[in-house]
């Protein structure tokens, strides 16, 4: 049957042609941006899947970052502890030399006056070491807030670094003297227990830098595989999409070719009214 009003061949053509042209649209789409899925009408289940990866990737790589930097302050921390352990060792050299019965006035005076500077630089060291504007030594609890973007996980790990001073309340006990014998001999003893409350604060501080550090380990681990779920799930293949290009770039050509025939095909019933 021939007929002019209506081309079934040619309907079937312009509507492969059209399928073939948005397929490649598409595809070259995927190409430039890198991602097989670049709206909800790609894959809606993939698209959710990948915001959520998303969200959890942005969750730890923050926490990492909190990790780092709390494991930065105790850092801080201890190594203001390591110089005050130094003063420490010095004043128990002063505190020794002092609880000699065998000093003058002159001499003893003179070590007391070394030993009351080292307790103003232990106070001062408590009382400014900061890092990033936040005082290190304090009573008030360090909170390091770890998460991964859900509710469930939440982790805030809680450091506690102490006040930090010679005397006073929250601080080493050291406010006696080295001007007599007896009073050096007194606070010898007071040194040492100040030297092993350092120490023992040490140890805590470097129990929570293992354990920030593990945390940071934990959540960069995290990370990495997160980021490689979410590349499978959205990114493009690319030598895939490349083969598909070629093939919807073949089909657009026959397709056009196609039309073109069926066009011819109506121009030869009109020969026939010639």
């Amino acid at each position: 049957m021939i007929s002019v009003l209506n081309s079934v061949s040619q309907m079937g053509a312009e509507n492969a042609l059209a399928s073939t042209q948005a397929s490649l649209q598409n595809t070259l789409l995927q190409l430039s941006t890198g991602l097989k899925i670049n709206s909800g009408s790609d894959d809606a289940a993939g698209l959710s899947i990948a915001s959520g990866l998303g969200a959890n990737i942005s969750a730890l790589t923050q926490s990492s970052q909190n990790a780092s930097n709390g494991v930065g302050l105790l850092q801080t921390a201890d190594g203001a502890l390591s110089q005050v352990t130094s003063l420490l060792n010095r004043a128990v050299t002063l505190a020794t030399e002092a609880a000699n019965g065998g000093l003058t006035t002159a001499q003893s005076t003179a070590a007391d006056t070394e030993y009351q500077s080292i307790l103003s630089e232990i106070t001062q060291i408590g009382s400014t070491t900061n890092f990033n504007g936040t005082a290190v030594f304090s009573s008030t609890p360090l909170s390091v807030f770890t998460s991964d973007g859900t509710a469930a996980g939440n982790a805030p790990v809680s450091v506690t670094t102490g006040a930090l001073s010679a005397g006073g309340t929250g601080g080493l006990g050291l406010k006696g003297d080295l001007l007599t014998a007896t009073a050096a001999t007194t606070e010898l003893a007071n040194i040492t227990t100040a030297i092993n409350t350092v120490s023992a604060t040490r140890g805590s501080i470097g129990a929570s830098v293992n354990q920030l550090t593990a945390d940071e380990n934990v959540e960069n681990t995290q990370v990495t595989n997160l980021t490689s779920a979410q590349n499978n799930v959205q990114n493009a293949d690319i030598s895939s999409t490349v083969a598909k290009m070629t093939q919807y770039n073949v089909l657009e050509q026959t397709g056009m070719a196609a039309l073109s025939q069926s066009n011819q095909a109506q121009q030869a019933v009109l020969k026939l009214l010639q």
